[in-house]
């Protein structure tokens, strides 16, 4: 299949159930919830090492938000509910309460309740008080700005991780273009992060090492400087460069339409396509075993243009 000059590969991305929260975390102005959205969401590009993976849904009207102040909706993933409830603590410990002016909120409603505020308002050493306000209890922990609110607990649900498109270009400037226009489009898509810094990753890896210590490395096949010297090379020798977009998504169906939406402000009818430099579209699987959710390229791109 071939679309604005560019090749989709007959390829599907593979991915996994994981377990998924939404945090609401306004501020005294937005530039002061983004901060701290920025440091709740650090280091949590992948779950192979940091324990989830998180990033900025997107931002929030003071219409959108519990408190009637600026907000940032925040995505959390990780493998099992006991992890996830551990790294929402630590890093609104750490990230939220430390900020200045800032409340968190639970952004689900529905699903098992891990804590929120729950443990967290023990910073207030006594001082802190509770309130019930439509059967739910807040948190209102005293600090040097005035005081900190938290919900007391927030909901887990299901989750998907590791959807993924492969973009193949002649080189860097076109790759990095590439990539920066299909996270642009899928961030317009509800329920979804792509975790990576800017939402894209250089370093796409592979199940496995030589090394016993290791349990993913560099997925050679797709590295242009070993082209010549891979057997198994997928690349071409007019591809220079390959970026990846990772995708985790509250279900399979946002991650569907995130990846569709991203390949379609590459391709579509009015994308720049070929024209840019980028050649292929690809993805990463392991035939099927890694996880149960398999997002077929070219599938999407027929439901998608309504062929």
């Amino acid at each position: 299949m071939q679309m604005n000059g560019v090749e989709i590969d007959d390829s599907f991305a593979e991915a996994f159930p994981m377990k998924a929260t939404r945090l609401v975390v306004t501020a005294h102005t937005p530039a002061w919830a983004r901060n701290a959205a920025l440091a709740a969401t650090g280091f949590a590009t992948s779950v192979i090492a940091c324990g989830c993976e998180a990033g900025i849904e997107r931002e929030l009207s003071p219409e959108e938000t519990p408190d009637g102040r600026p907000g940032v909706a925040l995505l959390f993933f990780s493998m099992s509910g006991k992890e996830l409830a551990k790294q929402v603590e630590r890093r609104v410990g750490q990230c939220v309460l430390t900020c200045p002016t800032t409340a968190v909120y639970a952004g689900l409603s529905e699903g098992e309740a891990i804590p929120l505020a729950k443990n967290l308002r023990f910073f207030g050493d006594g001082w802190q008080i509770s309130k019930v306000i439509d059967g739910v209890r807040y948190w209102r922990v005293p600090v040097m700005d005035g005081e900190f609110v938290g919900q007391e607990t927030t909901a887990v649900t299901k989750g998907v991780g590791g959807g993924n498109l492969l973009l193949l270009a002649r080189d860097t400037d076109a790759a990095l273009l590439a990539a920066e226009t299909a996270v642009a489009a899928m961030r317009q898509v509800p329920n979804v992060i792509m975790p990576f810094p800017g939402g894209v990753v250089r370093s796409g890896s592979k199940v496995g090492s030589k090394y016993r210590s290791l349990s993913a490395s560099t997925n050679e096949a797709y590295c242009p400087s070993l082209t010549a010297l891979v057997p198994r090379s997928v690349l071409t020798p007019e591809v220079g460069c390959v970026m990846e977009i990772v995708i985790d998504g509250l279900s399979d169906v946002d991650v569907a339409r995130a990846m569709r939406a991203g390949m379609l402000a590459l391709v579509g009818p009015h994308a720049p396509g070929a024209g840019a430099g980028l050649l292929r579209i690809g993805a990463g699987n392991y035939g099927g075993k890694l996880g149960p959710f398999h997002f077929h390229l070219r599938e999407l791109m027929r439901e998608g243009s309504g062929q």
